[in-house]
């Protein structure tokens, strides 16, 4: 009988840790380390360039189609630093 609790104890233990590690991901984290899917939106004026990876960051290179102008933005990882840079 104590080693069936033994068992069942390390096997909710196991569930809870899958549970809590694929919940805290981000989307940015399940797309880039676990093949998961990122959507990103552009706005109306914007038209794609290109996009890269920095860590779990994801940097979106736009060009906006009233001004010429690109844009690098960062979609991060948990929304506190969203970086920008601005190419004329």
């Amino acid at each position: 009988m104590k080693n069936r609790n033994v068992r069942l104890s390390t096997m909710a233990a196991l569930f809870i840790a899958i549970v809590m590690g694929s919940t805290s991901c981000t989307d940015n984290q399940r797309a880039r380390s676990f093949g998961g899917t990122e959507t990103v939106k552009l706005l109306p004026n914007e038209e794609f360039v290109n996009i890269t990876w920095k860590q779990d960051n994801l940097w979106i290179i736009v060009k906006d189609k009233n001004t010429g102008k690109f844009y690098a933005r960062e979609k991060s990882s948990f929304g506190v630093m969203q970086g920008k840079v601005v190419i004329e």
